[in-house]
């Protein structure tokens, strides 16, 4: 590890790891002493541990305000979906994990596929700047997305408006379609959210360190040994090599 790696990531001394809190995949719980205990947080930690120094780390309860802190020098390394508009503020890694994204629908929908989603007249209710709510902002063309504060306000927005389909993570959908009787959730994916770190777009030689550092551990089988820690195997997968 060259000098500038260290330097570029932990400038303070510290490793400060800005986690998004909303994701319940990545962050199952907390630590004796308050901290995010899950994959995510325990990824930060090995690369604290490989830097030589200690982590801190900075909550976000929405992955939205997370990438807007890129550049103020109020993290150093951001664990968030990786997405081309988070790209042009934030050096991104290949993703280390990935999360399937689909569709719950009501009862007695017409809707059977992804496909028939994205029809004139459907009403997709999603949570505002999640990876998934991006990729739709980018491929959906004849329906409309309807945008809720979270995913628990999503859900209520698409039971109260009667909307068309809820698109969200299969995980949490596995849970909204027990509160919905009749509801189904749509066989395949609409997209893959590919869960990655990212750091500072002045930070090329940490960049670089980073992306190693990504595919050494899920190559080692590092990744899913946190997968199985945390107790979120077939939930959330190890993403293939970058």
């Amino acid at each position: 590890m060259s000098p500038d790696v260290k330097s570029q990531l932990a400038p303070h001394g510290v490793l400060r790891a800005a986690i998004n809190m909303g994701n319940f995949l990545l962050v199952t719980g907390k630590t004796p002493d308050g901290d995010p205990d899950g994959v995510s947080p325990d990824m930060a930690r090995e690369i604290a541990r490989r830097l030589g120094v200690p982590v801190k780390f900075v909550p976000y309860a929405k992955p939205s305000v997370l990438a807007d802190d890129a550049g103020t020098d109020t993290w150093d390394i951001g664990n968030i979906g990786a997405e081309p508009q988070r790209a042009q503020k934030i050096d991104f890694t290949a993703a280390y994990a990935e999360i399937e994204a689909t569709y719950l629908v009501p009862a007695g929908s017409s809707i059977q596929s992804i496909a028939d989603v994205d029809k004139p007249g459907n009403r997709i209710a999603v949570s505002k700047g999640s990876a998934y709510e991006l990729w739709l902002e980018r491929n959906i063309h004849q329906a409309e997305l309807i945008r809720a504060d979270g995913g628990p306000a999503a859900f209520n927005l698409f039971v109260s408006e009667k909307m068309d389909a809820l698109a969200s993570l299969r995980p949490a959908l596995l849970s909204d379609v027990e509160k919905l009787p009749g509801s189904r959730i749509l066989d395949g994916q609409f997209a893959a959210v590919q869960q990655a770190i990212g750091t500072g777009k002045a930070n090329a030689e940490a960049a670089a360190w980073l992306k190693a550092f990504v595919e050494e551990t899920k190559a080692s089988g590092f990744v899913a040994s946190l997968i199985a820690k945390h107790g979120v195997v077939g939930r959330l997968t190890v993403a293939p090599p970058g």
